[in-house]
């Protein structure tokens, strides 16, 4: 079962409070209370969230809701996850420690970090059909966690968000109206490189060490939850794909093992190796220094058309289109 945390839930509950809307009307009828929702333990299916984020909308009639969840969003909201982040050292060492614990907070989103040159990207994956409740989500993520950033380092931060679904119509209004794009080949947050350097005021590595013995054991409780994972820091560590041969011995697991581990997980190896190569493809096409059968090799592509089939593929266009799109 696809799920969300209640914490989350628990944030939308409270912004509807602006609009006089009760807890208990938002709930009613539904299997999940108030109480529930400050357990931080407590999960919610994706239908139950679903029937909460209409009713949200319904009763407030404000579309813009998943914008205002966004910038209201708490580092409290991601439990130990939340407490790792804000005392890490820097924006890498938090958003590496998002992509590895990110399933101990949901089954039903997960995290990527790519780094090409500098330009650097933190792309939403979505784990399963996030249906009705798919731009909610992840305009919700994209705000926050941009402006979690900014609080977190003290600074303004460049860059942009993408989106893989039409502009809804209340966008034009927004404050950052300006910086995110939509109809795109993911959700992701792009920015340079550099941003990863900066330092947290709030950086404490004893603190670290402690949430992080934390999640490690949230994670292990999960069976296997973190194995694609895993597997996609593997490839974000390299700048080359290697063969599954290789990844399972690292693992230390036959590739027989691997792949049935991965049935689990309902992907395979190659969709995980071909995801990241996307992922990769679209930072280095917006290096426009390189040309597209440079772009190809560096993705491990012998030949060009086989990139360019495997990018229409991904993407519905060629890599020379979408550059010229951009």
């Amino acid at each position: 079962m696809f799920d969300l945390p209640g914490t989350y839930i628990r944030d939308l509950v409270e912004l509807a409070g602006r609009w006089k809307v009760t807890p208990a009307t938002l709930l009613r009828d539904l299997p999940v209370t108030e109480a529930s929702l400050v357990d931080p333990t407590t999960r919610i299916p994706l239908k139950v969230c679903e029937a909460i984020i209409a009713r949200a909308h319904a009763l407030t009639g404000e579309p813009a809701l998943a914008f205002y969840v966004g910038t209201q969003m708490r580092l409290a909201s991601h439990g130990f996850l939340g407490f790792a982040a804000m005392t890490a050292g820097t924006v890498r060492e938090a958003l590496d420690l998002a992509v590895r614990f990110v399933s101990t907070r949901t089954s039903a989103i997960g995290l990527a970090l790519h780094v090409e040159g500098n330009s650097g990207s933190l792309v939403i994956e979505e784990r399963t059909s996030l249906g009705e409740i798919r731009e909610f989500i992840v305009m919700a993520l994209l705000v926050g966690i941009w402006q979690l950033g900014q609080a977190l380092t003290g600074s303004p931060l460049d860059g942009h968000a993408e989106c893989a679904f039409p502009a809804p119509a209340y966008v034009a209004k927004l404050p950052l109206a300006g910086r995110m794009r939509f109809d795109r080949a993911a959700h992701r947050l792009v920015f340079s490189a550099s941003l990863l350097d900066l330092r947290f005021a709030s950086s404490d590595p004893v603190a670290t060490k402690i949430s992080t013995a934390q999640l490690e054991r949230e994670l292990a409780e999960v069976v296997d939850a973190g194995l694609p994972s895993r597997i996609r820091a593997l490839f974000a560590a390299r700048t080359d794909f290697p063969p599954i041969t290789d990844v399972a011995k690292q693992l230390r697991m036959s590739t027989r093992t691997l792949k049935r581990k991965l049935a689990e997980h309902h992907t395979t190896f190659s969709a995980i190796r071909d995801d990241q190569r996307r992922h990769r493809a679209l930072l280095l096409l917006d290096n426009r220094d390189l040309s597209i059968g440079e772009i190809a090799t560096k993705l491990g592509y012998s030949e060009l058309p086989n990139f360019t089939r495997a990018f229409r593929k991904w993407t519905g266009m060629t890599p020379v289109a979408y550059r010229d799109r951009k």
